[in-house]
């Protein structure tokens, strides 16, 4: 396993080499004025700006996204929930939560998404695992399992906390997991929602002011400072941006959106079920076994940049060959490893039958 075979020529390759021939420029990358920032890839995680990504900071309410995507993982959005004592008159901003009202899960995360309810994420956070510090180590153990090495939590909401942080660069690919999940996406990309008697405003304006803006959520407090993560789509492709302790941020987030798109495009490299390698089987009733990818890739490439495909798998295999994972595809541009997919074996090899 994992012998590094030689970079095959395929239609993947044909693609990049055609990106090339766009109409992509290379531009310089907008001044902000973010303490720290960054700009990435929705679907495959690759940066496409960044300054000081990995400085650890307050976030305020850019928490909830977090907490959001762990009721929409974990809880059933119709479930009915009576507001808890310890959830009312939170500090800060507030979805005006009474003791004892009664309110669906679904109604409590717009509470808290759009109007960035404190009150509402602690009574969801309460609902869910019995208390806030139970939930503070369910947020920790979903950041521990999405690689989020520069973050830890003390609360669903983002009051600030002594050890209450994370990084422009965590809070990406956090908000990258996030869109995944297609409940998740549509209440942060709401602009307004009537909930009984209370008309809730989305806080982020970017739904409003760029065009394709699909969330996410903003975050204010004194020590913090603002605190920004967008989402936006172009033509089908999503990017993500975070900015960390920005006075601008409207504008920074537009600029840098902005030449995110106008600087990359997305370049369909491998397609599902491609047919990538073949393996030689010894002792099968056939002599080889294709190789195929489990995943589409396609990953935003500027111009001038060059994408190669790097196979690590057997160079051979005895049978009975099973089908399941064989190994997998490294994408690599300008010589650095940027995305991985697994590979399987497309159909299985019987052993060759011996005749007397």
């Amino acid at each position: 396993m994992d012998l590094k075979r030689p970079f095959l020529q395929t239609a993947a390759a044909a693609a990049a080499a055609a990106l090339l021939l766009c109409g992509v420029c290379h531009a310089a990358a907008p001044e902000n004025s973010a303490r720290s920032a960054i700009v990435m890839d929705a679907a495959t995680g690759r940066v496409l700006y960044e300054k000081n990504a990995d400085a650890r900071s307050l976030i305020a309410s850019t928490t909830k996204i977090m907490t959001a995507l762990i009721i929409c993982e974990q809880c059933d959005l119709q479930d009915v929930v009576t507001v808890p004592a310890e959830a009312v008159g939170v500090e800060g901003s507030s979805m005006a939560l009474t003791a004892g009202e009664e309110l669906t899960v679904k109604a409590l995360l717009y509470g808290m998404m759009l109007r960035s309810g404190n009150d509402a994420a602690a009574a969801l956070a309460i609902y869910a695992a019995g208390s806030i510090p139970a939930f503070a180590e369910a947020m920790n153990r979903r950041a521990a399992e999405l690689g989020l090495r520069g973050t830890h939590f003390e609360n669903p909401h983002g009051l600030d906390g002594e050890a209450h942080y994370s990084t422009a660069r965590d809070l990406a690919r956090l908000a990258c997991a996030a869109l995944q999940n297609d409940e998740f996406r549509r209440i942060a990309g709401t602009k307004t929602v009537t909930i009984g008697w209370r008309a809730l405003t989305n806080h982020n304006k970017l739904l409003w002011r760029y065009p394709g803006a699909t969330g996410v959520k903003t975050g204010y407090t004194k020590k913090a400072g603002r605190v920004l993560v967008s989402s936006a789509q172009r033509d089908g492709w999503e990017v993500v941006c975070v900015t960390i302790g920005d006075p601008d941020d409207w504008r920074d987030h537009a600029a840098l959106l902005d030449f995110a798109f106008e600087t990359y495009a997305p370049c369909p490299l491998l397609r599902e079920g491609e047919r990538i390698a073949r393996v030689q089987v010894f002792g099968g009733a056939q002599e080889f076994v294709w190789l195929r990818t489990a995943s589409p890739v396609t990953l935003p490439l500027a111009a001038g940049e060059r994408a190669e495909i790097r196979i690590f798998a057997p160079h051979y295999a005895f049978a009975p060959v099973l089908p399941g994972f064989a190994g997998r595809a490294e994408v690599l541009v300008n010589g650095e490893t940027l995305y991985s997919v697994p590979l399987y074996y497309e159909t299985p090899v019987a052993q060759q039958t011996r005749r007397r």
